[in-house]
């Protein structure tokens, strides 16, 4: 069926088609595909989760890692009020790596 439709286009409507062609492989190149590869590197993150951990939650809690329940895939986290259960999908990333990174002396 495809190759029907491009034999019945000519070269004008082609090249009118161009720019729309352009323009997604641009979108995919620079936003779909980073986002793709930062909600895979998040998923990774999230399962190589350890007891122990200092993690910081999106929500913006502090704590320590004290259980990790399996079955529910959600993990209790130790904070200065008290121990509160959490999804692994609460666990930010990006600022749990930063509070993982080893100071660096000036």
């Amino acid at each position: 069926m495809f190759t029907l439709i491009l034999l019945q286009m000519d070269m004008s409507s082609l090249t009118g088609m161009l720019p729309f062609l352009l323009m997604f492989l641009v979108i995919y190149l620079f936003m779909i595909r980073p986002q793709m590869k930062r909600a895979k590197n998040e998923k990774l993150f999230q399962a190589s989760i350890e007891k122990g951990n200092k993690v910081i939650t999106t929500s913006g809690i502090h704590g320590k890692i004290s259980d990790i329940v399996d079955n529910d895939n959600t993990i209790i986290v130790e904070t200065g009020a008290g121990k509160i259960k959490f999804e692994r999908s609460a666990i930010s990333m990006e600022l749990s790596k930063k509070l993982q990174a080893p100071k660096q002396i000036k």
